[in-house]
């Protein structure tokens, strides 16, 4: 599953959270972010101790139905929205009757009488791509037990958790691997395979992800409850309901933690090798100081990779020169020659943004729309600030032209953002009406940058 740097990281890990370069990372509690209704301070001890990392752990089930754990997976995934699942049931809907409901769920998960409905399958496009990848959408009802679980579990396996995974992460996100990255090439690590895994969260084997997860926990009814969940099918408003017999769905609110179980060994099977590897979910770099290596640890990766019964993607995974022209994407950054930018697909899903914004037809008055296109503006600066100085020149360019279009159909009707437009409205104009210049954006936080490392 790809994910861009705007994509929302978890709330804090028991293993320290990457240190920014030239930053100190002050003192944490290694346990800030667990869910203490689960984790008491005796129990945190007790994962955190040093103990033997084979260690299994028994009696959990209580606690995944435990009524103030259910409570607090409730708030945090109807918090966040989201589509009706195949029961048609929203957040409002739920909430409504969310006592009863979750006092009816916590007796059946207690009782062993709760059976999971099949997940609603929505194909969602893919950014600057005519392809789409499925994403499965829970049954309202199905949504607090399995978030009360990852409460749970998630302690246990992120104490295990190789450093180079940095996708769905507690404390951890994008930016931490983008910066990972440049670290390494930086210092020299410029060759390397640039991987993609086919339809990785529809591919993973049940068999072998249960018996992961059974390394460390011998509780059945725990055990049972995953199994239930990756095995209650999918439904297609066009193929109805099928039976999932590998896979663990994109959207379930447990399935990025078993993700990143999968593929946990292949973290260390590379950093016992020797490479580097940079991972978020199933998009990963593995960098190399020469160009002898990177086609070795290519090889031993595909090796790896079929042996746990997945697939890289053929037109998608190779070896790579960054110090050279091409270079790779990673993470919606293009690196090359010691440089990054955004890679054509991201810039292309900010140029679709701001032409929904800028129609001709919107009559929305000037000062709307610019507020509205600065929206989209300051979001993408967020995740891009760190580009070449031309990126942002090129954008403010390209939304300069939009609105210019605009002004001259309101005018007489034509509507080209070139030629006489731009005397008629200068680059001040705009600036003077509130637009927002990235390149005035960046070259500011370039001088406050240098103002504090002198």
């Amino acid at each position: 599953m790809k994910q861009n740097p705007d994509s929302t990281p978890a709330p804090g890990a028991v293993t320290t959270p990457p240190q920014q370069v030239g930053e100190a990372c002050p003192p944490r509690d290694p346990g800030w972010w667990v869910e203490r209704r689960v984790w008491t301070e005796a129990r945190l001890t007790r994962l955190t101790s040093g103990e033997s990392a084979d260690r299994v752990w028994f009696a959990l089930a209580d606690k995944t139905y435990a009524p103030a754990n259910l409570r607090r997976a409730f708030e945090k995934v109807w918090g966040n929205g989201g589509s009706a699942g195949a029961d048609e049931q929203t957040g409002a809907h739920f909430g409504r009757r969310a006592e009863a409901e979750l006092q009816r769920r916590h007796e059946q998960l207690r009782g062993g009488t709760y059976r999971p409905q099949p997940v609603r399958r929505a194909w969602i496009a893919k950014p600057g791509s005519k392809e789409k990848r499925p994403l499965g959408i829970p049954a309202g009802r199905d949504r607090s037990g399995p978030g009360a679980r990852r409460h749970v579990l998630e302690p246990i396996f992120e104490t295990d958790f190789a450093a180079p995974s940095y996708g769905f992460r507690p404390g951890r996100g994008a930016k931490d691997a983008l910066r990972r990255v440049d670290t390494l090439l930086k210092a020299g690590h410029v060759w390397g395979v640039d991987a993609d895994l086919k339809s990785y969260f529809d591919t993973i084997p049940h068999d072998r992800l249960l018996a992961l997860v059974r390394a460390r926990v011998a509780d059945g009814r725990v055990l049972a409850r995953v199994e239930s969940f990756l095995r209650a099918g999918v439904l297609e408003e066009v193929k109805g309901w099928r039976p999932t017999d590998w896979g663990t769905p994109q959207g379930g609110v447990i399935s990025p933690l078993l993700a990143n179980l999968y593929l946990d060994p292949l973290d260390h099977h590379r950093a016992a090798a020797g490479w580097e590897m940079v991972r978020y979910a199933d998009d990963f770099v593995i960098l190399c100081r020469s160009a002898a290596e990177a086609p070795k640890a290519l090889a031993a990766g595909r090796q790896w990779v079929s042996e746990a019964g997945l697939t890289l993607h053929p037109e998608k995974t190779r070896v790579v020169d960054a110090s050279a022209p091409g270079g790779f994407d990673f993470l919606g950054y293009h690196f090359e020659r010691g440089m990054k930018w955004p890679r054509q697909k991201s810039l292309a899903k900010l140029k679709d943004r701001v032409r929904a914004k800028t129609s001709r037809l919107d009559g929305r008055s000037l000062t709307e729309i610019v507020a509205d296109v600065n929206r989209s503006l300051r979001g993408w600066y967020q995740d891009f600030q760190h580009s070449q100085a031309n990126t942002f020149t090129s954008v403010d360019g390209y939304v300069r032209r939009r609105l210019r279009s605009l002004l001259q159909w309101r005018l007489d009707g034509v509507g080209k953002g070139i030629g006489a437009t731009h005397q008629r409205w200068p680059n001040e104009w705009f600036a003077r009406r509130g637009l927002l210049s990235l390149a005035a954006e960046h070259a500011w936080t370039r001088t406050i940058v240098g103002l504090r490392t002198h």
